[in-house]
């Protein structure tokens, strides 16, 4: 036997009686204290989870910055950085001939392997379908290619092969064309990724601090209600849910604006600093592999201009340097700063000291490029090699001070990025799980205090 279905109008009259007697309720005093409980306790737990999950993400974007993204923009740089030292020891090397030093041959070895270790570990933790990964596979895939030539290239200049230097100049050209770009590419998708952490970690709360305004507005709208109708001045359970609110307020202003000071310092005079400073670093190398490249092609190679391309290059890497105009610049503009200008300004003490120093060696090292280039020019092939790759007095010997001077900026200037950006995280710590307590205690206080107001009425 089926069972009797309930009429629908049984069912809307029934509800309609309980909405109405919902709104009997809300019309007297002790009704209005209740849903004026529940809305402040309700508020209070919103500012608290609001406030935790948003300075969670904050903390987790800080985190990712200093253990992720900076860390993997550092190691694109190097990808970058040894491959383009690669290449300006394989044509140091090329010069020297059969004499080619064991410090020179192991410097390109240490590069090759630095690189390929990097792109290992790059390729296991990067998707291989991201931009990111397919930069990888290019690299993995084109740098045995490189090696191979650059092999073929020494058999052939120590048999005293003019193919030799053709061999060598393939490679460059397969290094400048493929390998750096694609290594450039890397070092570009990192750097973004690292920014927008950045821009993740220093956003301001703001949906945590509307709700948390308009907690403490609702509480003291509440204790004047309360004292209006009662001349009583203080309700207790009011007063502890309103310094709770206002302890995690201030708490979130001081936390997060602390927080973001110190990352954002990590981020203009560290994570920058060290930017333009790896940018001047790779420039020294492109700079150092054609100054080396002149004298293996020895003009076969020309710009649409007739100039050497080799020379040309080299000219435009000292200007990205230095900002200055130097002899065969090719292009009516300029900048007066230069990349090592940007580091001397973005780093401080030590590091700061150490840039002017570079900028010093830089300059030498021009003053006897020119020297090397005037006797190269006049025929005097064999006086111009030694001036460039010679252990003293050479090119080559201001070279090395300068990538060493850069290095050792790069790591005074990553001690200041870890300490800016650890006083920055660390602002936050205990933030979330605080704010939540205190949400949770002022929430209970909030309905004492109503319930105080309730027992009266019984």
């Amino acid at each position: 036997m089926s069972r009797a279905q309930p009429d629908p109008g049984e069912r809307r009259a029934a509800w309609r009686e309980g909405l109405d007697r919902l709104r009997a309720a809300a019309t007297t005093e002790p009704g209005r204290l209740r849903v004026i409980g529940a809305a402040l306790a309700a508020l209070l737990v919103a500012f608290g989870g609001v406030t935790a999950w948003q300075v969670t993400s904050r903390a987790a974007a800080a985190d990712a910055v200093v253990t992720h993204s900076q860390p993997l923009s550092a190691d694109a740089a190097d990808i970058y950085r040894s491959l383009a030292d690669a290449d300006t020891a394989a044509a140091t090397g090329f010069l020297a001939g059969g004499r080619e030093p064991r410090a020179v041959r192991q410097r390109y070895e240490n590069d090759i392997s630095v690189a390929a270790r990097l792109l290992a570990e790059a390729a296991a933790g990067t998707d291989a379908d991201a931009p990111a990964g397919r930069q990888i596979a290019t690299l993995t895939e084109q740098l045995p290619v490189y090696t191979g030539l650059v092999e073929q290239a020494r058999a052939a200049g120590r048999q005293g092969l003019p193919l030799g230097g053709a061999y060598l100049r393939y490679a460059s050209d397969r290094m400048r064309e493929q390998l750096l770009p694609a290594a450039q590419s890397l070092y570009v998708a990192e750097t973004l990724r690292l920014e927008s952490d950045y821009d993740d970690a220093t956003a301001w709360p703001w949906a945590a601090l509307a709700t948390g305004v308009a907690a403490l507005g609702a509480l003291g709208w509440a204790q004047r209600r309360t004292y209006l109708r009662t001349h009583r001045v203080f309700n207790h359970g009011l007063v502890g849910a309103t310094a709770a609110a206002t302890v995690t307020l201030l708490w979130l202003t001081a936390g997060h604006g602390v927080a973001s000071a110190g990352l954002s310092s990590s981020r203009d005079h560290g994570a920058r600093a060290l930017q333009v400073l790896n940018e001047a670093r790779i420039a020294s190398l492109q700079a150092r592999g054609d100054e080396s490249l002149t004298l293996v092609a020895r003009g076969a190679v020309l710009t649409a201009e007739g100039e050497d391309a080799y020379e040309a290059g080299y000219q435009d890497e000292m200007q990205r340097l230095t900002g200055r105009v130097v002899v065969g610049e090719r292009h009516g503009e300029t900048d007066t700063e230069g990349l090592l200008g940007r580091a001397r300004s973005l780093t401080g003490g030590p590091g700061r000291e150490r840039t002017e120093a570079v900028l010093r060696d830089v300059t030498e090292w021009q003053r006897r490029h020119r020297s090397a280039r005037a006797a190269d020019e006049s025929g005097y092939y064999d006086r111009a090699l030694p001036e460039v790759i010679g252990e003293k007095n050479s090119t080559g010997e201001m070279f090395d001070r300068v990538d060493a001077g850069l290095r050792q900026a790069l790591v005074l200037e990553q001690k200041r990025f870890r300490t800016a950006a650890d006083d920055g995280r660390g602002a936050l710590t205990g933030l979330a799980a605080g704010a939540a307590v205190l949400a949770l205690l002022g929430a209970t206080a909030a309905v004492l205090g109503v319930g105080r107001r309730l027992s009266e009425y019984r």
